[in-house]
């Protein structure tokens, strides 16, 4: 009788992680290997999501953690958790591709959520999400975030946040009260 995989397992990334941890969130939204998953931005951008250095920034940052997700001893998930006084960003999430669509997702967000509630006190996670990603925005509007129509600009130009595809890109603000 074959003993179950254990669930996954939370921790802070740490500077080994890094160039696990880029691959994984490389593959979660560029090139070919995302198409395998529903996060993917290929059609609309290019080039690279993260590099070694914006990962180590965050695992570095006093005000940052980086929450690592392992399972059977592989990191298969990630996301940003950033203290912004009365509220926490949530950033750089990704799951592999392989595995999206079975709730790992929705797993890691509500152990964001309750990390960030319970060890920094905030009241509202805000994220900035790619406006044109509808079906991206609908999940987490499930999740009970909601858009808030303030946009701020994409970067065009600076190719450490890809390569657009197309020149109507902009980010809006979702936010989700906790309690």
């Amino acid at each position: 009788m074959e003993t179950p995989a254990a669930g996954p397992t939370f921790r802070d990334a740490t500077d080994a992680d890094v160039d696990a941890l880029v691959a994984l969130i490389e593959s979660a939204y560029r090139g070919d290997s995302s198409r395998a998953g529903w996060t993917t931005e290929a059609d609309i951008l290019q080039g690279q999501r993260t590099d070694p250095e914006g990962v180590l920034e965050v695992i570095k940052s006093p005000q940052s953690r980086l929450l690592t997700v392992e399972q059977d001893g592989e990191i298969i998930a990630c996301c940003q958790l950033e203290h912004r006084g009365d509220h926490a960003y949530f950033g750089m999430f990704a799951v592999r591709p392989g595995l999206q669509g079975a709730g790992l997702g929705k797993t890691v967000m509500a152990e964001a959520e309750r990390q960030v509630r319970e060890d920094w006190g905030v009241t509202e996670m805000h994220m900035t999400v790619i406006s044109v990603r509808d079906d991206l925005i609908a999940w987490y509007e499930r999740r009970g975030y909601r858009r808030t129509g303030k946009m701020s600009p994409f970067p065009y130009g600076d190719e450490r946040f890809g390569i657009p595809q197309r020149d109507d890109l902009q980010f809006e603000l979702l936010v989700k009260k906790l309690g």
